[in-house]
């Protein structure tokens, strides 16, 4: 038991930290006013969806931590910068850069060596097909929801325009003052920033603990193992693929890496790199009970509260059955 809770302790504080540089990062970026600058990159996606500036920021910030850009959405939505209609089209279209960032940190190097260049690029191209076509899907329910919420949005320009400073009305500055001012509104927007910081986290934190340790107890006494076999022989059996592919499959479903190795040596044997990928990709669809357990309701129940990290739940797997299942078809077909 206590392992178990040590376990579930240190991937807790794992995240905690990536939350924390998130949501202290996205408090840091509407201090100092930098939302607008670094939301020009994700404006081509958040304009068209309709999703205001501070939702680009976390779009963008996912590329290089899912966990820091979802700490930056679950702040700016308590915060009431974003609505959580907004929040919800935001976590869609954050699918794709998820992807990308996962990209360089693991399918490049790990898994396309692994299954080689011919299979390995198809599965991963795949994958990130389904990715961008899920991102995709949020840029159009935004673009269809969150209309009335962009007409009741204040214009970013006008904005600009009327908090912009001027010169003094003396014509000249005292430049020791204007330093001792601009010191001193740095430190307070950073005090700002970490005590926003710091209330979320006490929030979040407590509850990503508690639901954790609970599905870390639950997970080591129930043989997940032989429920995902069950599950995966007749998925396989349903698309046509050989009865060879299930342990591999069911391997696939705990542990990607082990996964494709398991793989590896059918490809050109007993499957085509099509099937090898469609093998895989049931494999993801199985995993989806076991990792949506143990990984995603933990963690988004403790970003979001129950409420709304079932929705967020809901809406991902959905996608993310519905875009994989059509990638099985063509593959298949």
């Amino acid at each position: 038991m206590l392992p178990l809770v040590v376990e579930a302790a240190a991937r807790v504080a794992r995240i905690a930290v990536l939350i924390a540089v998130g949501v202290f990062l996205a408090n840091v970026a509407v201090e100092f006013g930098l939302v607008e600058r670094i939301a020009g990159f994700s404006r081509y996606l958040t304009g068209p969806a309709n999703l205001p500036d501070e939702a680009g920021t976390a779009i963008v910030t996912t590329a290089a931590s899912t966990t820091a850009g979802y700490g930056m959405l679950a702040d700016f939505r308590e915060s009431g910068r974003l609505s959580d209609r907004a929040t919800m089209v935001a976590v869609v279209i954050n699918t794709f850069f998820g992807f990308v960032q996962h990209l360089f940190t693991f399918y490049v190097p790990v898994v396309i060596p692994i299954l080689g260049r011919e299979t390995g690029v198809l599965y991963v191209g795949t994958r990130g097909a389904i990715a961008l076509g899920i991102t995709l899907t949020g840029v159009l329910a935004g673009a269809l929801l969150l209309r009335a919420e962009a007409g009741d949005r204040p214009d970013a320009e006008a904005v600009r325009e009327a908090t912009d400073g001027g010169p003094t009305a003396g014509g000249t500055d005292d430049s020791d003052a204007d330093d001792t001012d601009a010191d001193g509104g740095l430190r307070d927007k950073v005090a700002t920033a970490a005590e926003s910081t710091w209330s979320t986290l006490r929030r979040i934190v407590p509850r990503l603990a508690f639901v954790y340790v609970l599905v870390t107890v639950l997970v080591a006494r129930v043989d997940l193992q032989a429920l995902s076999s069950d599950v995966a022989g007749p998925f396989a059996e349903v698309v046509g693929l050989p009865a060879a592919v299930v342990p591999a499959i069911v391997v696939f479903v705990f542990d990607t890496t082990a996964g494709a190795a398991a793989f590896a040596p059918l490809i050109g044997s007993t499957l085509t790199p099509e099937q090898a990928v469609a093998g895989m990709l049931i494999g993801g669809i199985v995993s989806f009970a076991f990792s949506t357990f143990k990984r995603s309701i933990p963690f988004q129940y403790g970003v979001w509260g129950p409420e709304f990290g079932s929705k967020v739940i809901a809406v991902n797997t959905a996608l993310k059955v519905v875009f994989i299942s059509v990638a099985l078809v063509v593959f298949l077909a």
